[in-house]
């Protein structure tokens, strides 16, 4: 079936060359429509209005300009209002729009209500956004070689099924753009939170095999604490990579996609030219997802690009990779910074774990450095500790110079440790302790008695205490407060009274007392 030729937008110039045809030369409609490239309903819908509207000749009234009044008799429809009498307040118009609740539908309803003769909605609507183009006009930023990466994430991902379980995870796509250049990098994540959005970063800077003089960025809340317009807050991890990278983190303004749009083209040219060719494929690591991304991407930097003639690489090659920043010698170290504050036991909860500091900082504001393998703690900015992190949740680490000098005393405790240095003043001594321990629902509920009875060694002597304690042994009375009271009473001085004779066994042999009596 041949295709339809569309048809020619009537000018100015053709409406002209109708009506001269016409009234001065006499044509046809036929005749006219050949000349002109036209068809016929065209030609007759513009005699038909000139005729209405009183241009049935040729040439028009002298002094006058010819397209003002094609345009007023031919192009005012009969009821409709003239333009200065009811145009509508565009700039109020758009001032009200932003109010909450306020739609250009209900700005039209109370425009007809003052103008009930007045445009349609559909007219409406587009003078409305004429005018914000008119008002709203775009500023074609052009970078300088070396001067910003662009980053931000796609809005397709795509699906990574677990071969263990089943389940399907959905990849996010990062992608990268150097400003100059549209050098692109693509990498893929399992996610958007902090540590992934830092190793992409990375990664593209790895990539461009330099650094760039600022890195522009959506307001990622992984990345920025608070989108503020002026002032935004970026998190200090973020902010720490920045600084090893010796480069400037930029994000842009909230609800601005503008201001990174060379990233938001590149994000449209990735998902057409990457992630649409991907689409069928099954994936089941993310490994093997970035491998088949990396492919591809080869491929659509080394594709010439239709308006240069070069490709990505080529331009990249040519006048951007000398103007980046060299690499630091490390990668960055990936560590996450939070704010804690000590706990009247000298030590701060860091994901469920305790790690001690200074006893010096109880219930002050510390920040907190958390690496893979480590935790930093810092007073301002200076660093008090070093801890190795813990892999387990609960539990706690505690450095014996941080404690108090009391509680070093008691740094280490454990009940064969007591026994140990009640064995030191005697047998007894120890035989006592041991039963405090042993006699416990738990061993440490026993820990102060038996420091207690350690301590009388120092006012009675090792030798009046193992007496006392031999004497609390025997009387059964196994507590610090019975030893003491022995030794303040002098009983451990005193020989223990003769035992009560034992009385005769019975034994039918035996009369007994009863018999003589």
């Amino acid at each position: 079936m041949p295709r339809r030729k569309q048809a020619r937008h009537v000018t100015m110039k053709d409406i002209r060359s109708i009506l001269r045809l016409t009234f001065e030369q006499g044509l046809s409609v036929r005749a006219v429509s050949d000349r002109l490239k036209l068809s016929k309903t065209t030609v007759a819908t513009y005699l038909l209005r000139a005729r209405e509207s009183g241009l049935a000749c040729w040439p028009l009234p002298a002094g006058s300009n010819e397209d003002t009044i094609i345009a007023r008799a031919l192009f005012q429809r009969a009821g409709r209002p003239r333009r200065d009498d009811c145009e509508p307040n565009w700039a109020h118009i758009a001032t009200e729009l932003k109010r909450k609740g306020v739609t250009l539908t209900l700005l039209w309803q109370e425009y007809r209500a003052n103008h009930p003769d007045g445009y349609g909605y559909t007219w409406f609507c587009g003078q409305f956004r004429a005018f914000q183009k008119r008002t709203s006009a775009s500023f074609r930023n052009r970078h300088e070689a070396g001067a910003v990466m662009q980053t931000d994430y796609a809005g397709h991902t795509v699906p990574i099924t677990d071969p263990g379980t089943g389940e399907v995870h959905k990849a996010q796509i990062f992608v990268a753009i150097l400003g100059a250049s549209s050098y692109t990098f693509v990498w893929a994540s399992l996610s958007q939170k902090l540590p992934d959005w830092i190793e992409a970063q990375c990664r593209a800077l790895a990539f461009f095999e330099g650094v760039p003089k600022a890195i522009v960025c959506d307001n990622l809340k992984s990345g920025v604490i608070k989108p503020l317009w002026f002032e935004p807050t970026v998190n200090p991890t973020f902010e720490a990579m920045a600084e090893h990278y010796d480069t400037t983190v930029l994000p842009t303004r909230p609800r601005k996609p503008r201001d990174k749009g060379k990233v938001e083209g590149a994000v449209l040219i990735v998902e057409r030219w990457i992630l649409a060719r991907l689409r069928n494929q099954c994936f089941f690591s993310i490994d093997t997802l970035n491998v088949a991304i990396a492919s591809l991407l080869n491929d659509l930097n080394n594709r010439p690009m239709r308006h240069i003639g070069k490709s990505r690489h080529e331009v990249f090659e040519q006048i951007e990779k000398a103007a980046l920043g060299p690499l630091p010698d490390q990668p960055f170290e990936y560590a996450e910074w939070k704010r804690a504050k000590v706990h009247p036991d000298y030590h701060v909860e860091v994901d469920h774990c305790f790690y001690s500091v200074p006893h010096n900082l109880i219930g002050r504001m510390v920040d907190v450095r958390l690496t893979h393998r480590m935790v930093e703690i810092f007073h301002q900015h200076q660093r008090v500790t070093l801890h190795t992190r813990r892999g387990q949740r609960g539990g706690h680490t505690t450095v014996r110079e941080h404690m108090p000098k009391a509680h070093q005393r008691h740094a280490g405790m454990t009940p064969e440790g007591l026994i140990h240095r009640a064995a030191k003043t005697g047998y007894h001594t120890a035989a006592l302790v041991d039963r405090l321990m042993r006699e416990r629902p738990h061993p440490e509920q026993g820990y102060r008695s038996a420091l207690g009875i350690l301590s009388l060694n120092r006012k009675y002597g090792p030798e009046r205490l193992e007496a006392a304690c031999d004497r609390a042994l025997s009387n059964n009375t196994v507590n610090y407060s019975s030893v003491r009271s022995i030794l303040s009473s002098g009983l451990d001085k005193m020989a223990d009274p003769p035992a009560p004779p034992k009385p005769a066994p019975a034994h039918d042999n035996i009369r007994g007392r009863a018999y003589y009596q």
